[in-house]
């Protein structure tokens, strides 16, 4: 078997490329994808070659790990029904290439346990099922939840709308006036209006490496920040940390219960995904997809359609 796949051969070089696929095993599914989801953290820094050494990393890669698509074959361990529809986190099926995250690609064979069915009605919406369960990653359990959140993209609009439905209320910083829309029950505003210097929990997820001594002054005693993007390095000054007494924590990568969680939460109606794709291309189009989703401001999320690719 082979796919078209997007592969990043090198930084800012990006072709739709055919691929051959590895031959699936007994707990293997084959799934043929409808849309994958454009991550502007990671991908973009993978896109402009500014990704820190990480395992795994180098060129040619197939990116991605926001898909969704249609079970098309299974193997007899793989515990998944032809006909699913099913969100896949990314895949490692191509071979010499690396699957960087890998979901980025018309077909994919991943273990059925990573290819976990989904609600018919979510359709696209369910690529964002990776960034919802980041977000909801983010918010620790037993922490108290974020009162101010730093970045209004779709990261944060989910922290955002996470930390409402579990009872909190909190600010969002957003300097770009296209971007201040869309908030329900939480108030979005320019850090410049803003003259709090109590927030207990402050939830960052601009990926912006000089923004601590910032974050740092606007927390009380014993406040936390959670660093939730992806950054190279960071530094800051010590001595008002070490007054506050402050707490630096980072968030990881989502696990499956995270995955759980927003599920039974969009379930339940007390998450929505609705409002946070702006941005459709057909997947033949990817190389203009990628610059739009990493150079347009008002593009939230771009989804690639695969379903005319084969």
């Amino acid at each position: 078997m082979d796919t078209l796949a997007v592969l990043l051969k090198a930084p800012e070089s990006l072709a739709l490329s055919r691929l051959p696929l590895v031959e699936p095993g007994d707990a293997d599914v084959i799934v043929d994808i409808e849309w994958s989801g454009i991550s502007t953290g990671t991908e973009r820094l993978l896109y402009t070659g500014r990704m820190p050494p990480f395992p795994g990393m180098g060129y040619p890669l197939v990116p991605g790990y926001e898909s969704v698509g249609r079970v098309v074959a299974a193997g007899p361990a793989a515990g998944r029904a032809v006909g699913a529809r099913v969100f896949v986190p990314g895949a490692r099926c191509f071979g010499d290439v690396r699957g960087l995250f890998g979901g980025a690609a018309a077909r994919l064979v991943v273990p059925g346990a990573k290819a976990r069915p989904i609600a018919e009605d979510l359709g696209e919406r369910g690529v964002l099922l990776a960034l919802a369960a980041t977000a909801h990653h983010a918010i620790s359990p037993g922490s108290a939840l974020p009162d101010l959140i730093v970045g209004h993209g779709v990261l944060g609009r989910l922290i955002a709308r996470l930390a409402v439905a579990l009872g909190g209320s909190p600010t969002v910083w957003e300097t770009n006036p296209a971007r201040a829309d869309g908030a329900a029950g939480y108030a979005v505003i320019d850090p410049i209006a803003d003259d709090r210097r109590d927030y207990r929990c402050i939830q960052d997820v601009s990926g912006d490496a000089t923004i601590l001594d910032t974050l740092i002054a606007r927390l009380g005693p014993g406040g936390e920040i959670v660093l939730a993007g992806f950054y190279d390095r960071l530094s800051f000054a010590f001595p008002p940390a070490f007054m506050r007494e402050a707490r630096i924590r980072i968030a990881a990568e989502f696990r499956e219960a995270d995955i759980e969680a927003v599920t039974a939460l969009i379930a339940d109606g007390r998450l929505s995904l609705d409002g946070l794709i702006t941005h459709h291309q057909p997947a033949t189009e990817a190389d203009q997809a990628y610059r739009t989703a990493f150079g347009d401001p008002a593009c939230l999320k771009m989804i690639l359609d695969w379903r005319t690719c084969s």
